[in-house]
């Protein structure tokens, strides 16, 4: 009798460890994308009248669709409370990242002054440095890390390691694990996993976007970097403020 009952205990204890053992190699996972966008903002005339009829946040939902050590990452729905005239949302619908982890690759599709530009390249490597800090995002337990982006733009992220692509939102990746959350103090915005969903995963989605012709992340700094050159030239007042505009601008495009 007791050896029956130490069977049934080990049997037991196997079956736990095995299903505690069990990592995701496929899914979607929904994130929140939170930007303070009045903090984004200037502090001219034009755009403290357009701080008056704007919410405070701009909230989307993204889903990061993922299988095969591939991902695809993509605007989903707005929040149905953030009413925002066409101008700031028409990027965000139309940007797109898609990510080969087994050949180091990716390629993304932005939307930048009404148009479509598409840059393939090899995906951006982050030093990251791991902290002893946890959390618990989507039901799973995350791990801190801290990066810097564009030489100074600190993000701090959360990824667990239960999911085994080291992927995350936009071009952020490079963790032994999937990244659930993101903050970025300088852009004024997050990044949650809401949601992560196991079946169904529509892996025929994942692929790049059809594009006549690619660029590079060099050249595509290097273009918004001229372009941007004159913005506020003539606002002398404000030239700190300017600047940041500008830098916010070509990091948000670059992500």
């Amino acid at each position: 009798m007791k050896t029956r009952i130490y069977f049934l205990a080990f049997a037991l204890f196997s079956f736990c460890f095995t299903k505690a053992q069990q990592f995701i190699n496929k899914a979607v996972i929904v994130y929140e994308v939170k930007s303070n966008i009045k903090k984004t903002m200037g502090n001219n005339m034009w755009d403290d009248m357009l701080k008056e009829n704007m919410p405070q946040f701009k909230t989307g939902y993204y889903n990061f669709t993922f299988a095969n050590n591939k991902s695809i990452y993509k605007f989903d729905h707005w929040d149905e409370k953030s009413k925002m005239p066409e101008f700031m949302r028409k990027s965000d619908e139309e940007n797109v990242w898609y990510t080969d982890y087994n050949t180091g690759t990716f390629a993304m599709q932005k939307n930048v002054w009404g148009s479509n530009f598409n840059v393939e390249d090899s995906i951006p490597a982050l030093q990251w440095k791991l902290t002893n800090e946890n959390r618990v995002i989507a039901g799973f337990n995350c791990r801190k890390a801290v990066a810097k982006m564009f030489d100074s733009v600190y993000v701090y992220a959360f990824y667990t390691d239960e999911i085994t692509i080291s992927g995350g939102p936009c071009t952020i990746n490079g963790l032994p694990g999937m990244i659930l959350g993101v903050t970025i103090p300088r852009l004024y915005t997050s990044w949650i996993a809401t949601k992560i969903m196991l079946s169904s995963v529509p892996e025929n989605s994942i692929k790049a976007v059809d594009a006549k012709k690619n660029y590079s992340m060099i050249w595509l700094k290097k273009t918004l970097v001229d372009r941007t050159k004159d913005w506020y030239s003539e606002d002398e007042d404000n030239k700190d403020d300017n600047r940041q505009q500008k830098n916010r601008f070509i990091w948000t495009t670059m992500l």
